[in-house]
């Protein structure tokens, strides 16, 4: 009995130390043994969307909205007539801006989930077809091709807050075509590079000022834009555009910003145009 005793009173300091050990050095190997298993190793994982974090789904009237700013803060050729108001061949080119907005060709090119420049004219004849089908142009415009058409990505970004960017594509009729019939052609058009819808466009059509509804018109291409409803656009000042013959709208945008936006209808050669701003 007493051997017992005694062996106990022994056993409890040797499994205090024991303990005090095992807290001391236990931490330390078991970290050791950790880092034996990462160090020194690849360790591969996926990553969706691998160097566009700051890109993120915006909806329709957000594209919109910073689309319009980037464009109305530079000097564009909005068509051949209004070019041609301010000045004939300049060599005006698309520009990097000063300010909150820039509007900027796309050097990369597509990534891989924006439309290519192969695809984009069979994109923006599928996209004209959807705007016939809606009454939004007349069945009489032809479609487009890459031997009439010249195309560039561009990349509406705001400057401030990045992830707000918006690619699309210009597509406007090739300065080969300048003698060339253009009647019932598109002249001009900014398509989304992501899901090929039309933002923007000039074309000629056999249609007069008077045969147009624009306000139908326009609710039908927000409706296939997938837009807020647009609320018409009041104003006493009759110099917004270099045409009499034009109705604009508003739509909402980020914050508290609005874009607006003109159907307008250049007489003489008959051409239609629904532009951002």
């Amino acid at each position: 009995m007493k051997s017992k005793i005694l062996l106990y009173y022994l056993a409890f300091p040797v499994l205090a130390v024991l303990v005090m050990v095992l807290s001391i050095w236990g931490p330390e190997a078991l970290a050791r043994y950790k880092d034996q298993a990462i160090l020194d190793r690849a360790h591969t994982e996926n990553v969706e969307n691998a160097g566009e974090g700051y890109r993120y789904q915006m909806n329709s009237n957000e594209k919109l909205y910073i689309l319009s700013c980037c464009l109305s803060s530079q000097t564009l050729p909005e068509s051949e007539m209004s070019a041609l108001i301010h000045a004939e061949d300049m060599g005006v080119e698309y520009q990097e801006l000063e300010g909150s907005y820039a509007f900027v060709i796309n050097r990369r090119g597509p990534s891989g989930k924006e439309i290519t420049d192969e695809q984009i004219y069979t994109t923006c004849n599928d996209g004209l077809d959807l705007l016939k089908e809606r009454g939004i142009l007349p069945e009489q415009v032809r479609q487009v091709d890459a031997a009439s058409y010249d195309v560039t990505l561009y990349s509406a970004i705001d400057v401030l807050e990045p992830r707000n960017n918006v690619a699309v594509w210009k597509m406007s009729i090739s300065n080969s075509q300048k003698n060339a019939d253009k009647s019932n052609r598109l002249m001009d058009a900014y398509i989304d590079a992501d899901d090929g819808k039309i933002y923007e466009f000039y074309v000629r059509t056999p249609l007069l000022w008077e045969e147009i509804d624009a306000d139908a018109l326009v609710a039908s291409w927000a409706e296939y834009m997938g837009l807020s409803a647009p609320v018409p656009y009041e104003s006493d000042n009759p110099l917004l555009e270099t045409t009499p013959y034009f109705r604009k709208y508003v739509f909402t945008g980020m914050g508290s910003g609005q874009t607006v936006v003109t159907l307008g209808f250049y007489e003489g050669i008959n051409e239609l145009f629904l532009k951002v701003s």
